[in-house]
């Protein structure tokens, strides 16, 4: 079958930079392989995607069959890991514990609502009659709006992570144009989101990158009470 291969070679293709960062910064290994761990459950929830927001050509069909897939999983583990570490690998700077004082400030009586906002309102804006992208990415950037609120620290890492991952998913999804001509009409589904297309790329992966940056970024030392702004 036409593109039968192209999902599970573009989600392992993600596996090369985190291997980059993993074998280059071992400082970061334990965090990168718990987050990625956490974040590939999140490849459980393909079936709110398919066929909705896009049908891809998976292995043993399980996609188009179950809405299911090992491709989702694979994706899933590899941008986690490189989303919580990726600014902190570039700039150099370790995590470190927030301080006993920190914690007691005013700004963290809302710690738990900030974390588990994200999570719980998508539960409420999915119901809504919208493509599923939709709340998916509005929920990653109330985390990173939650995160920037809650944490100050986090603020400019969340902006400075969201746009250096929108970078790198960026050049992902060209590969996916260049390399694979009508892959995107075929398995989009383009007429069920906004029709914005940037380079031959939905709009709404654009949004995706940024705002899934944004929010994993700081996702670990929000979670862990780590901060890295103040360490050199």
């Amino acid at each position: 079958m036409k593109y039968h291969y192209v999902w599970l070679a573009w989600s392992s293709g993600f596996l090369l930079p985190w291997l980059v960062l993993h074998v280059t910064n071992p400082r970061f290994r334990p965090v990168m392989l718990r987050v990625s761990l956490v974040t590939a459950a999140f490849g459980l929830t393909e079936p709110i995607f398919v066929p909705e927001y896009w049908n891809p050509p998976s292995l043993f069909e399980l996609a188009r069959r179950t809405g299911f897939d090992i491709e989702s999983l694979i994706f899933s583990f590899a941008i986690g890991g490189i989303g919580a570490v990726l600014y902190n690998a570039i700039t150099k700077r370790p995590f470190g514990p927030v301080s006993a004082a920190e914690r007691l400030r005013p700004l963290h009586r809302f710690h738990s609502v900030a974390l588990w906002a994200p999570f719980a309102l998508f539960l409420v804006l999915y119901v809504l009659p919208w493509n599923p992208i939709y709340p998916a990415t509005l929920c990653m950037a109330i985390g990173g709006i939650a995160s920037a609120v809650c944490r100050p620290d986090l603020r400019l890492k969340g902006l400075v992570g969201g746009i250096v991952f929108l970078i790198l998913y960026t050049l992902f999804m060209l590969g996916l144009v260049w390399f694979t001509p009508g892959y995107i009409p075929q398995v989009w589904n383009l007429s069920a989101l906004s029709g914005g297309l940037v380079g031959g790329i939905p709009l709404e992966e654009l949004v995706f990158g940024f705002c899934f940056g944004w929010y994993w970024t700081g996702v670990y030392e929000h979670f862990t009470w780590r901060t890295s702004a103040a360490l050199a």
